[in-house]
């Protein structure tokens, strides 16, 4: 089969296809083929050696990048009661660890994945994976996001930030987004009650005692991000580069500051599907790259500009 194969860590120039086995599938596991990937930043981080570069290239093992995926069920390994072959289905696999996504086939375990709806593309759902996960998870597992309370998400147009601003309106929170002022009504039509345009408009005067803020950005938003959640309230940050002295620095605040990593889940996934299904949210994929061209696909990640997600066909 083609796959993927990151070499060194790089620039995209790094990324080779290659010819390799399909992979061997484990009794709790399915084969995948693969219909659709998603990207996102961490793939980009890993590649250029950051994120989980150091812990795949210890495997000893081709690294192959990527953990969302959209497919259809090849095989089913001997332990798997809850899918068949032919089964459409999605996740993110083995996050964080060696996903392998970036192939025309790919070795999953059946507890990591749901059944896609019916009603969307494999495109759609691919990319309702590793962000969506991560928005699920920040807003309900960690914060546990109630009707009444208010929300600030920045960066809501982008991958994580538009899933985010859907299920927290879908949670019944007062949802404030920030975003360009290009973006002010894509993130509207997302259901936010107010946008922040955060190149003109200082957050500390926009946005008073918020009751959580899913901070994806880190560096330049971490002081303003604690200074407008009230006493009591709750900062999560999505960011791996904040230290765990600066948390414990801003957590004397009598703000909550933490970090967290998404971790694949079908539980979670299920959960997600269902809203999918009932159009509840929706995956806005500003792009779509063909296999071939998954270069251009890390190219436009890395421009920082990219409104909702980014899809790759297989």
């Amino acid at each position: 089969m083609k796959a993927i194969i990151l070499k060194e860590a790089g620039g995209v120039e790094n990324l080779e296809f290659s010819d390799v086995s399909i992979p061997v599938f484990q009794n709790d596991e399915v084969l995948i083929q693969v219909k659709a990937i998603s990207i996102n930043p961490v793939d980009i981080k890993t590649r250029t050696g950051k994120s989980l570069y150091d812990e795949l290239k210890s495997r000893n093992e081709p690294i192959i990048l990527g953990w969302d995926v959209s497919g259809v069920i090849a095989e089913v390994g001997s332990a798997v009661t809850q899918f068949k072959k032919g089964d459409e289905v999605f996740g993110m696999i083995n996050f964080p660890g060696h996903g392998k996504a970036y192939a025309e086939y790919v070795a999953a375990p059946a507890a990591q994945l749901a059944l896609k709806p019916s009603n969307i593309s494999h495109e759609a759902a691919a990319a309702a994976t590793l962000a969506a996960l991560t928005a699920w998870q920040s807003l309900v597992t960690h914060a546990k996001l109630s009707k009444g309370q208010k929300i600030l998400i920045h960066a809501a147009a982008g991958g994580v930030g538009h899933y985010a601003v859907q299920i927290a309106k879908h949670l019944g929170a007062y949802t404030i987004g920030t975003s360009s002022a290009g973006n002010r009504e894509f993130v509207l039509a997302l259901g936010a009650d107010e946008q922040v345009d955060y190149k003109s408009q200082r957050l500390e005067d926009a946005v008073k005692d918020a009751d959580f803020v899913l901070d994806s950005i880190g560096d330049a938003t971490i002081e303003s991000s604690v200074a407008v959640t009230k006493k009591g309230g709750t900062v999560i940050f999505l960011p791996s580069g904040i230290s765990e002295e600066k948390l414990n620095k801003l957590n004397s605040s009598e703000v909550n500051c933490y970090r967290i990593l998404v971790e694949s889940n079908g539980d979670n996934m299920r959960k997600l599907a269902v809203l999918l299904k009932k159009g509840i949210i929706q995956s806005h994929v500003s792009q779509v790259f063909s296999f071939e061209n998954i270069r251009e696909a890390h190219l436009q990640i890395e421009t920082g500009k990219t409104k909702g997600k980014i899809v790759v066909t297989v």
